[in-house]
């Protein structure tokens, strides 16, 4: 596929993502490795774009934005580093610590735009009070564009001067430093990881997480089996507390124990 439709196709993706977020509908969101399974359509190296996105999908699993909270735009981050390690052809680690800033730029301009659509959500309030429907329905389509340009923004302003900017950095700067980057990208999802079993019922179930880490770590089972495993603990769990319930709704259980966020 020629760069300029892959640019092309890359910039839509980042604009999709704004309507995909907020339609109730996501069918990619602004997950990491969903759009790292649309970028390695786009361009066409599927090994480095689940890499990154699997990567950026574990430094994210504990962050969530609640209410009007502002997060980084993992997604974003996931667009920018698959798009600099294609191009470049620098190592997966260094292009997630260069993506990564770009996804946090988002937090900046997530506030700036939600300050611009307050405005288009008063002047859609008068409308509506005029009965003036079509005019109100053109202010909504003018704020989602405003909210798709804290996407846009940054992944065109990497397409047009990322690539040359990269290749000329690493050019400059040392190797111990760039091996730094890799270091510091490959830790990164150990503290997404971390921020993830801080809210989960671990020492509950801390016996299951260290069958899973020894299947893994030990016996080097896949990634997809540690999975498939976890998922028959969660469905006999699930069976054990269903029944347990049933005990207690028919009066056959004098207590309850706590659940699973009684941590």
């Amino acid at each position: 596929m020629p760069e300029i439709l892959q640019n092309i196709l890359i910039i839509l993706l980042a604009g999709y993502m704004t309507w995909d977020n907020g339609s109730g509908v996501q069918l990619i969101g602004s997950w990491p490795v969903c759009t790292a399974f649309v970028m390695g359509l786009i361009t066409g190296d599927w090994n480095t774009a689940l890499v990154i996105g699997g990567t950026l999908q574990l430094m994210s699993l504990g962050v969530t934005a609640l209410g009007g909270a502002s997060i980084p735009e993992y997604g974003v981050a996931t667009i920018v580093s698959i798009f600099i390690a294609t191009r470049t052809g620098v190592s997966t680690g260094e292009a997630v610590a260069v993506g990564l800033p770009v996804g946090m730029l988002t937090l900046q301009l997530d506030v700036v735009v939600k300050y611009v659509n307050t405005f288009c959500a008063h002047w859609e309030q008068r409308l509506l009070h005029q009965k003036k429907f079509s005019q109100m329905q053109g202010v909504y389509i003018l704020s989602i564009l405003i909210w798709s340009l804290k996407y846009i923004i940054p992944v065109f302003a990497v397409i047009i001067f990322g690539a040359p900017l990269v290749n000329l950095v690493t050019k400059l700067i040392p190797t111990w430093f760039t091996t730094g980057l890799e270091v510091a990208g490959n830790m990164l999802p150990v503290l997404g990881v971390g921020l993830l079993l801080h809210y989960m019922p671990v020492k509950k179930y801390l016996s299951f997480l260290l069958i899973g880490f020894v299947l893994s770590a030990y016996l080097k089972l896949p990634i997809l089996g540690v999975a498939l495993l976890g998922a028959a603990f969660a469905y006999i769990i699930f069976q054990n507390e269903t029944k347990k319930s049933e005990n207690v709704s028919y009066g056959f259980v004098d207590s309850i124990e706590g659940d699973d966020f009684d941590e």
